[in-house]
């Protein structure tokens, strides 16, 4: 589903990722698990088109999108949940949501898939007049992913969707990705919470400095002694 390939990606004279290639097949969870500075977000922003690589290829189900713009890459069927949520903190929950659906020209497409939403994310139905910036950290992260999935994404691209939870929220917001997963939904999770990451991935990519390290089943990931000691608290 998605291939990328000996990607090399720089902000200005900084080599931020050295020769990546990893690869996530249809109906996958896989994570990409590494400290802080490690690439995971810039690899992030180079699929989803924010930032474009210096050298290597971005496929998505066989079409090279190295080059193409964020807004044609969401149109195409992939579509990014940021680090940090960004809502839009003026606007009320229930255009957030529409915001999300700015690809899909069909309103009652549009208006199923807000209720589908609501459904999903109950609280935001309570709080659908509500403006974003006054939810709660773990209300404003369903609404990120709400108006993710707004846009009918096969594949979803997940920056730190625990940052800043409660770990009460943290299970809540895994059992979530595994759920939207289950319903038909590729993921390619950034967390740096490894322990979640892994107990619901199904193969995992550890980035240090740029480079990938280490990368197999989640299980295997897990319980390796290098993960283990740097990312697990052994």
């Amino acid at each position: 589903m998605l291939k990328v390939t000996d990607l090399n990606v720089y902000y200005g004279a900084i080599h931020a990722l050295k020769g990546i290639s990893f690869d996530l097949q249809e109906g996958e969870i896989v994570t990409l698990i590494g400290a802080n500075g490690a690439g995971k977000s810039t690899l992030l922003n180079t699929v989803s088109g924010i930032l474009h690589a210096k050298e290597g290829t971005v496929e998505y189900l066989g079409e090279n999108i190295s080059n193409e713009a964020p807004q044609v890459i969401v149109q195409k069927g992939i579509v990014q949940v940021p680090e940090g949520r960004k809502i839009f903190a003026k606007m009320t929950v229930m255009e957030n949501l529409e915001m999300g659906a700015y690809t899909v020209t069909d309103r009652q497409q549009i208006q199923d898939k807000r209720e589908a939403m609501f459904d999903r994310f109950p609280v935001l139905r309570t709080r659908s007049k509500q403006l974003g910036g006054t939810l709660s950290g773990g209300e404003q992260q369903m609404l990120a992913m709400a108006r993710a999935l707004m846009a009918n994404p096969k594949l979803l691209l997940l920056d730190e969707p625990s940052m800043g939870l409660a770990p009460v929220l943290v299970e809540q917001i895994f059992d979530i990705i595994q759920d939207i997963n289950q319903q038909g939904t590729s993921v390619l999770l950034v967390e740096q919470n490894a322990h979640m990451a892994l107990s619901i991935a199904d193969r995992a990519y550890v980035l240090e400095t740029g480079h990938i390290v280490l990368e197999g089943d989640a299980s295997v990931v897990m319980n390796d002694p290098m993960v283990i000691s740097a990312y697990l608290g052994g």
